[in-house]
């Protein structure tokens, strides 16, 4: 590692650490984001971040990290992104929420449609959660009918009810509600054809990811779009992920779909809070004024169209246009993967750690001496890493990662990975400071 790094035993946390029993007392899980929380992460971690630039942040204790998480996936160009940051400014400068629509509301609008081929029409909001929540209550209306398909091997759709139900982490939601959602497989067609036999014309619509870690098989996108069209359900995409990572025009256009509805949000605006929900103009207008129909309440937010928001969204997407920022994360994404895969082979750790997704969305799988998933190795992996100057609960590269970046990355997981393997014969026990990580979605603390 470079000297400028601090080493495993001069790291120190102690701002940190001195930070959270004054968290936990002010906010349920010391975060507002679950993936963000304590639970998540390893005794020795950075607590609180301060700052970030390009790839890099800094902790309350002055640590130096470079960063594979960007913001849960929300930092495609990088922190505080100089362009972006000052589009945000200019317009927060003229207001940021009007009584009336503001003219960027139709402008951005206008932009996002021109990249996303199947946005017949667009509406704004603030999370992807209340993208496909509004996605899922307009296929509602639109069909008159109740349930909810969704892909059970991928792990997040929403905060509200009907996709939360689903999850082990259900206290709180009626069963009434819960019984709503249905579970098929992804690459499995044939498993949400099954659910459209066993509940005849009672499936509103179908969501799912084109593609998480694992990648569609032939022809099973299009199989899941036909049953819908057979069925009469709506076929959503959510591209919360895949968004301005996979292709411009998403991964619809890369996989060459045309779903009814999607949802887009994380990369549209480089982590400023901007979601979208696109789709079919006959659909979307059930949610507007131009139809004689029982009116949708499809998405109405304070702060849904907030002005310094779209402004950032509008500017990024120019960046994306004029500068090859998704083939930059191809790039560094599979330089990234290519080292890493010669770290464990050199560490003989094949079946043991695996690099897993498409290059710029690239995740990790740890695994025990018996090649079971592992929450303790998974939290050694991430002490290592942390204590070497990396926080990366992902391996998710951005426009701002160099290849300096990633070569030094490389490094620092190599001499992790030799650390993983002392631990497969020693027992992870001696390596692992303190408790293992726990999954987000559990029953109990």
């Amino acid at each position: 590692m470079r000297s400028e790094t601090k080493t495993q035993a001069a790291m120190s946390f102690d701002k940190s650490d001195s930070l959270r029993d004054k968290a936990h007392s002010l906010i349920p899980g010391g975060a507002h984001t679950y993936a963000k929380g304590d639970d998540q992460y390893p005794e020795r971690a950075p607590g609180f971040i301060v700052r970030g630039e390009g790839c890099r942040v800094w902790d309350a204790d002055g640590n130096e990290f470079i960063e594979y998480g960007m913001g849960l996936r929300a930092v495609t160009l990088g922190h505080a992104y100089r362009p972006v940051v000052e589009a945000a400014y200019k317009q927060m400068l003229l207001g940021n929420n009007y009584t009336r629509p503001a003219t960027l509301e139709v402008r951005c609008a206008e932009q996002l449609a021109s990249l996303i081929h199947s946005a017949e029409m667009v509406k704004f909001a603030k999370n992807g959660s209340d993208a496909t929540s509004a996605a899922v209550r307009l296929s509602r209306a639109y069909t008159g009918r109740d349930m909810v398909a969704i892909c059970g091997d991928q792990p997040f759709f929403s905060v509200d009810d009907w996709f939360i139900g689903s999850t082990p982490m259900c206290a709180g939601i009626p069963k009434a509600v819960r019984d709503l959602t249905l579970k098929f497989r992804y690459n499995d067609s044939q498993s949400l054809r099954a659910l459209f036999e066993q509940h005849p014309g009672k499936i509103a619509c179908v969501i799912l990811e084109a593609a998480t870690s694992i990648e569609p098989k032939d022809g099973f996108l299009a199989a899941v779009h036909k049953l819908c069209q057979e069925n009469g359900a709506v076929f959503i995409l959510d591209e919360m992920i895949t968004g301005f990572r996979w292709h411009l025009g998403g991964a619809q256009e890369y996989y060459g779909i045309t779903p009814d509805l999607s949802t887009f949000g994380k990369g549209i605006a480089n982590g400023f809070s901007l979601s979208a929900l696109v789709g079919r103009r006959d659909i979307m207008e059930r949610g507007g004024l131009n139809h004689e129909k029982e009116r949708v309440f499809l998405l109405s937010l304070t702060h849904g169209a907030e002005n310094h928001s779209l402004a950032a969204g509008m500017e990024t997407m120019r960046i994306y246009r004029q500068e090859q920022v998704i083939e930059r994360m191809y790039q560094q994404g599979t330089r990234l993967r290519e080292g890493i895969n010669r770290a464990i082979q050199q560490n003989r750790l094949e079946g043991y750690f695996e690099v897993l997704g498409k290059e710029p969305n690239l995740v990790y799988a740890t695994r025990d001496a018996e090649k079971k998933p592992s929450q303790p190795f998974r939290t050694l992996f991430l002490q290592e890493t942390i204590q070497r100057g990396l926080l990366m609960p992902s391996l998710v590269v951005s426009f701002s990662h160099t290849d300096a970046d990633v070569d030094r990355t490389i490094e620092a997981i190599g001499e992790s990975l030799r650390i993983y393997r002392k631990a497969l014969e020693d027992g992870v026990e001696k390596y692992l400071v303190g408790r293992p990580v726990k999954p987000v979605f559990r029953k109990f603390n």
